[in-house]
């Protein structure tokens, strides 16, 4: 199978935080406490590279820390996420280790698929000396194929025997179609000294997630107690990782895992301390945007921000609606500034919508203002569609306060011939 693109070059993104916030190096592993290991075990397609890719990856704490995690809103849900579930539940929300395999998702794999999903755990605890509950799950890549346990065996105990305080080897391991690596590192100075949050995430198609992403995971030295870390992530998920689409579609095995090590010993007691949530949120932000650049076959990252909405809730149905249009995302691929598009799918979405008060912009171009369309600005607008990071606004004319902003990207033809042979 040809190799997985995207044309979007690199942008300086922006950030979803405090000013004082600062980007620092390390990733994943950028806070006290954490090491990854990775490993190629034979899951993932070959593909034209003359080595096995490396497609299993293992976060580990010095000891069981504070953890919480979000999860598919999807009712089909894989072997992962069952037993991951379980063993937050179990652990009492505390983990030493989360394991990650690619290539394979071990969804609708029935009770052998639970099985492997719970001997991943069992191998893990025995690498890095925890209980099998203290021990999360997860898998990506082909749906309804019985991963091997064996491959998984032999691939944690070298990821274990190579655990170090460099995260990019697991950034690669947890790829799938992912044309580059995500990974991020935040740090805020504090009372007391500096928290840091880091992280890493996969993703590429299969991206609506309606509560995070296809994989993220999270790492911070922050002292805080599980249901707080709980509390924390989700803010930061609605805000980041369930704020982006590249292609409507709700994984089986969505997931986002956090991870408190402690080891800054600032203690955060509320979920709402800006202390913990800025960097959390930019690291969330950035990886999340990332995902929407690295689309399958994308070429533009486009900012959506809906305005003038009734209700919170109507913002975000009306939003996910126009980044979720088909018309819309090849529309923006082709240059076209059909403004229709972006009206019908706000009109149909339904949240409150008057049509005679409503507007949209393409960049800093009005195209239809309050009912009225200006298509002499046609070729102004056309010129912003030709760029790789595009900002629309459309507003809902009902004189409400309320908005949301999703990031999006296009569809071009390079989408369907990749999920055209994804198992061929």
């Amino acid at each position: 199978m040809a190799s997985r693109t995207s044309s979007i070059a690199a942008l300086p993104l922006p950030e979803l935080s405090d000013p004082a916030i600062r980007v620092v190096s390390g990733g994943i592993t950028a806070p006290a406490g954490f090491r990854t290991g990775a490993a190629a075990c034979g899951i993932k397609r070959r593909g034209a590279a003359a080595e096995a890719p490396l497609d299993l990856a293992l976060l580990s704490a010095e000891r069981p820390v504070p953890a919480a995690a979000v999860f598919t809103t999807n009712r089909a849900v894989a072997a992962p996420v069952i037993v991951s579930r379980d063993h937050l539940v179990r652990s009492g929300g505390y983990a030493k280790a989360v394991v990650v395999n690619s290539g394979c998702a071990n969804a609708c794999t029935g009770e052998a698929g639970l099985a492997v999903a719970r001997q991943m755990a069992a191998v893990t605890a025995g690498a890095v000396g925890c209980t099998a509950e203290e021990v999360l799950v997860a898998s990506t890549g082909v749906i309804g194929v019985a991963l091997d346990i064996e491959k998984i065996r032999a691939g944690v105990l070298a990821a274990g025997r190579s655990l170090n305080r460099s995260g990019t080897e697991a950034a690669l391991a947890i790829m799938t179609t992912d044309p580059f690596p995500k990974s991020r590192a935040a740090a805020i100075d504090a009372p007391g000294g500096i928290i840091t949050v880091g992280g890493m995430a996969k993703g590429s198609g299969m991206i609506e997630p309606r509560m995070a992403t296809m994989l993220g995971f999270l790492t911070t030295d922050a002292k805080v107690e599980p249901a707080v870390l709980t509390g924390a992530l989700r803010r930061v998920v609605d805000a980041t990782f369930n704020a982006i689409t590249v292609d409507g579609e709700c994984s089986t095995n969505d997931c986002v895992f956090a991870l408190a090590s402690g080891e800054s010993g600032i203690a955060i007691t509320r979920d709402d301390d800006p202390r913990l949530i800025g960097p959390m949120m930019a690291v969330a932000g950035h990886l999340a945007r990332e995902i929407v650049r690295g689309g399958e076959g994308a070429t533009k990252l486009v900012t959506l921000h809906l305005t003038g909405a009734a209700s919170d809730a109507d913002a975000w149905l009306a939003a996910r609606t126009i980044a979720n249009s088909p018309l819309v995302k090849t529309a923006v691929h082709g240059g076209d500034p059909n403004w229709g598009r972006l009206i019908a799918a706000a009109g149909r979405s339904g949240a409150a919508f008057d049509l005679e008060r409503a507007s949209v912009s393409i960049g800093d171009i009005p195209l239809f203002t309050l009912g009225t369309p200006h298509d002499e600005r046609a070729a102004l607008a056309a010129a912003v569609l030709e760029k790789a990071e595009i900002t629309i606004t459309v507003d809902m004319g009902t004189g409400g306060a309320h908005r949301a902003t999703m990031w999006t990207c296009d569809f071009s033809a390079e989408y369907v011939r990749i999920n055209a042979e994804y198992r061929t």
